[in-house]
C-alpha cells in the first residue's frame, strides 16, 4: 500500500560535518570574551590619572596582569591585546569605567561558577568588590564636596 522510503531523513541530510564544541569549551570561549572585555576597561582605569580614579602604579596594574593571565590560559597560551591608549581626565569617565568594570566582572563571574572554575571566580569576585569600592569612595566624595 505505501511505498518504503528510499532517501534519508531530513534530520540525517543536515547534519553538519564540522566538529561542535563542547558545553565546556563554549563556557571558556565566553569567560576569555567576558575577562578579556574586562582587561580592556582596567586598562583603561589604569590609562587615566592617578587624581581621576585609576593611574598607573595603582592596584590596578596587579588586576590586570591577574586578568591577562586568565584570559590566556583559557585561550590555550594566547596573551589578550593590551590598551596603551591614553585615557580622558574626569571622575564621572572614572565612575563609567568602573560601573562597567564590576558589570563584566560579575558576568565573568557566572561564567566561572557554571563552569567550576575557582580561579577564574575568585578574581571576578575580587574585581566587582573593587570596582564597588572604587565606586563607593567615589560617591562618598561626590557628596563631601556638595
Amino acid at each position: 500500500m505505501y511505498e518504503p522510503i528510499r532517501t534519508k531523513s531530513v534530520h540525517t541530510m543536515a547534519e553538519p560535518e564540522f566538529p561542535h564544541r563542547s558545553r565546556g569549551e563554549e563556557l571558556d570561549i565566553q569567560l576569555a570574551g567576558h575577562l578579556a572585555a574586562l582587561l580592556a576597561v582596567t586598562d583603561e582605569l589604569r590609562a587615566l590619572p592617578a587624581g581621576a580614579g585609576g593611574g598607573p602604579g595603582s592596584e590596578l596594574d596587579p588586576a590586570a596582569d591577574r586578568i591577562a593571565e586568565q584570559v590566556a590560559r583559557l585561550r590555550r597560551g594566547r596573551r589578550p591585546v593590551r590598551s596603551t591608549a591614553p585615557g580622558g581626565a574626569g571622575a564621572a569617565r572614572a565612575d563609567t569605567l568602573h560601573r562597567r568594570a564590576h558589570a563584566l566582572a560579575g558576568r565573568a563571574l557566572v561564567v566561572a561558577a557554571s563552569r567550576a572554575d575557582t580561579a577564574a571566580a575568585i578574581l571576578a569576585a575580587e574585581r566587582m568588590d573593587a570596582h564597588a569600592a572604587a565606586l563607593d569612595v567615589s560617591s562618598a566624595a561626590l557628596s563631601a564636596a556638595h
